[in-house]
């Protein structure tokens, strides 16, 4: 079975090209392990979406906290929603804003496999 390909949705490449290079292997390798197929050790279903279709990563460095988001929702496609450093020091609950912003970016990616893989199914 070949990697599945890897789309990024908005900003969350650049964004996850700016994190510390500690971070970026372990968020690239949680990244690399779905595009197999696998889940990376720290990777965790994240709350409020429907199902188990879109996981989160995380690693902490240097007291900061770097997440990358991903949904596996679409057949054999990884979107990457949404690469951030977690503000807020309080709990490990995830800022609104970010959930929104997830939110609306899973819907991006929904379009785009609907244009991008789908069609080619009846094209």
């Amino acid at each position: 079975m070949s990697d599945k390909p890897v789309e990024w949705v908005g900003s969350s490449k650049d964004d996850l090209s700016a994190f510390p290079p500690e971070v970026k292997r372990v968020l690239g390798q949680g990244i690399f392990d779905a595009q197999q197929g696998n889940r990376h050790p720290d990777a965790k279903t994240m709350k409020g979406f429907d199902g188990a279709s879109v996981i989160e990563i995380c690693d902490d460095f240097n007291g900061d906290t770097y997440r990358a988001v991903y949904t596996v929702k679409f057949a054999n496609v990884i979107y990457v929603l949404h690469a951030f450093q977690k503000k807020s020091k309080r709990g490990s609950k995830t800022p609104l804003q970010d959930i929104r912003l997830i939110k609306s970016r899973l819907k991006l990616a929904k379009e785009h496999f609907a244009e991008k893989y789908e069609a080619r199914k009846t094209g």
